[in-house]
């Protein structure tokens, strides 16, 4: 057998095994919403799932949208697919071909060098993942 493309990013809270796929269709699906990248950020041992979201021009991410969010995602797949924080965002960086780059927004995050940012359509968008108050992780949390 032969399969044709590839399978999207694996998440794994908890050691729960979750496509990225299936929380972009969920989030995809408020009109609010115009794209995502979910990424698994480390933290105290293991990973909390942070989601990133472009909205429709003028609209901010407040509590209320936060929580349709998180009820859609939690409604259509399972609590563990709910991610931990959602953050709001004006630009999702994509490769040359035009696929979100979920390993770029996770390195970032992470504090990691970018192995190939010639190969981003956008990698000034990658500015707004960096050193995000919002996904400080103390020092005392590799418990």
């Amino acid at each position: 057998m032969i399969f044709y493309g590839r399978s999207d990013a694996m998440l794994n809270p908890g050691g729960v095994r979750i496509g990225t796929a299936e929380i972009y269709r969920q989030v995809e699906k408020l009109d609010e919403v115009l794209e995502s990248v979910v990424i698994a950020q480390q933290y105290e041992g293991d990973v909390r799932l942070v989601l990133f979201v472009v909205l429709r021009e003028g609209l901010l991410l407040d509590e209320v949208l936060v929580n349709r969010i998180k009820q859609q995602i939690r409604k259509n797949t399972s609590p563990r697919h709910v991610p931990e924080i959602i953050l709001q965002v004006g630009d999702i960086p994509r490769t040359r071909s035009g696929k979100i780059t979920e390993l770029a927004v996770r390195d970032v995050v992470h504090g990691r060098d970018i192995g190939n940012l010639d190969a981003l359509a956008n990698p000034e968008a990658l500015e707004e993942f960096r050193d995000r108050v919002e996904l400080q992780v103390s020092s005392h949390s590799g418990k």
